[in-house]
């Protein structure tokens, strides 16, 4: 009844314009939102990658290469600049792990070096000599630890983003193979290494610019032993990639450094 209740029914225009519209509205919002999430669960290819396009990844390789030069302890920064600009030698370093048997294996089991992972205390008791207790004791003398190695985020590829990081996690054992301490003279001698090794333009940029920081009487060791050794022991040894040092934690460092063709350090 019109005047029942104080009101009247509304019409078919009133509908329309009042209920039906906004219902329509609310399913469309929903699925534009769901279509962007989905969007975005496909475009990030495994968990913490963030996609960039080729511009973005330029900027921040510029910006991180800026950072790196001025504070070479910045570690995000070095990480930053590997991954943006080590796409083109990534696949390279893959295939190589690809085409070894121990490689692969790598690949395969995707072993990851972390305190989660090691055990710390068994590594400590190994006999002096071992890699496992030489590398605990690197972690030890120069108060690092393999959780600082910042996980891949700029890689567009899942199999590439897992080689870059397990690079980053061998680094310390390059450091222990290498016998060189984490000082500025260590870091470019290491530096200098891998460059030759993987070909990655961080490491390059790292060997190049490295040495302007150190004095005269470092840069004159550095020049005339430690670069030509670290370039001849580069060239001469199996790819780094390729060793499952996980599985080698009992056999001693001389040994190690004869089977991958490292020579024994000046």
């Amino acid at each position: 009844h019109p005047g029942a209740g104080g009101s009247r029914s509304p019409g078919p225009r009133a509908l329309s314009a009042g209920a039906v519209r906004p219902r329509h509205a609310g399913r469309r919002a929903a699925a534009e939102d769901g279509a962007a999430e989905e969007q975005e669960g496909c475009c990030q290819l495994y968990p913490g990658h963030i996609p960039t396009s080729p511009l973005q990844k330029a900027l921040l390789a510029a910006g991180s290469a800026a950072m790196a030069l001025y504070d070479p302890y910045r570690h995000d920064m070095v990480a930053v600049l590997g991954e943006t600009t080590g796409c083109l030698v990534l696949p390279n370093l893959r295939d190589k792990m690809k085409h070894d048997p121990e490689g692969y294996r790598i690949l395969r089991e995707r072993p990851r070096i972390r305190l989660s992972t090691l055990d710390v205390n068994r590594l400590r008791g190994l006999p002096d000599g071992t890699l496992g207790r030489e590398y605990t004791r690197f972690l030890e003398d120069n108060k690092v630890s393999p959780d600082t190695r910042m996980p891949a985020k700029f890689v567009d590829d899942e199999e590439l983003a897992y080689v870059i990081q397990r690079y980053r996690e061998v680094h310390d054992l390059m450091h222990t193979l290498l016998g060189m301490p984490t000082n500025m003279l260590g870091e470019v001698v290491v530096k200098w290494f891998e460059a030759i090794q993987t070909g990655l333009p961080m490491c390059v940029l790292g060997a190049a610019f490295g040495p302007v920081r150190l004095n005269a009487r470092k840069l004159r060791v550095l020049t005339t032993e430690l670069i030509p050794w670290a370039i001849q022991s580069g060239r001469n040894a199996n790819c780094i990639l390729n060793i499952y040092y996980e599985r080698r934690w009992e056999q001693t460092v001389e040994s190690l450094r004869e089977e991958i063709g490292i020579f024994s350090p000046p």
